[in-house]
């Protein structure tokens, strides 16, 4: 255990860490983006910039700034304005429009593969198809039919293997010529 005097200076060692990481500056830079720092902003950034000074609460428009789509109705990623309590207007910063390009492009580029494989398959099918009915009608013609079996040797069709044959092309139109 640690004597209470050190564990006291541990505790306010911690409470005076604390408190400092409170003394922060908040303010809107001349392109409408915050900016956070320990010190305080220039002489450029004009007063109605600045959202929040250590030792105060933060403002009507910090909290609108950090949650622009909730607090002025906009949730489009337009630009917002929000009135502070001392009666100025604050333009907001729009949404991050190069991460919402980059988030369209990635849509845009999934749609299209999904596309592409629904083609792919699209043709597939067709090809099945048009493959089923032709070998349908050979079936059906009555004309003597042939084929090689696993060991090479050559069959002959006779009633039972046509129809099993009929019924197995007529499967495959049912699945891929709809």
């Amino acid at each position: 255990m640690m004597p209470k005097f050190t564990a006291r200076i541990v505790l306010i060692a911690l409470v005076c860490l604390a408190a400092s990481a409170h003394a922060q500056w908040q303010w809107l830079d001349k392109d409408g983006k915050r900016v956070f720092s320990d010190r305080a902003p220039t002489a450029d950034v004009p007063e109605k910039n600045i959202l929040k000074r250590p030792g105060r609460p933060a403002t009507a428009a910090a909290a609108a700034a950090a949650s622009p789509a909730t607090s002025s109705g906009q949730a489009d990623g337009t630009a917002a304005a929000v009135a502070t309590p001392a009666g100025n207007i604050i333009k907001l910063p729009s949404a991050d429009k190069e991460l919402e390009a980059r988030k369209k492009a990635a849509a845009d580029l999934e749609a299209a593969k999904r596309k592409a494989d629904e083609e792919r398959v699209a043709k597939g099918r067709a090809e099945n198809c048009s493959r089923a009915i032709r070998d349908k009608n050979t079936v059906d013609s009555g004309v003597r039919m042939a084929r090689t079996n696993e060991k090479g040797e050559r069959e002959v069709f006779d009633d039972a293997m046509r129809a099993a044959e009929s019924k197995r092309l007529k499967e495959i139109m049912d699945t891929d010529c709809r």
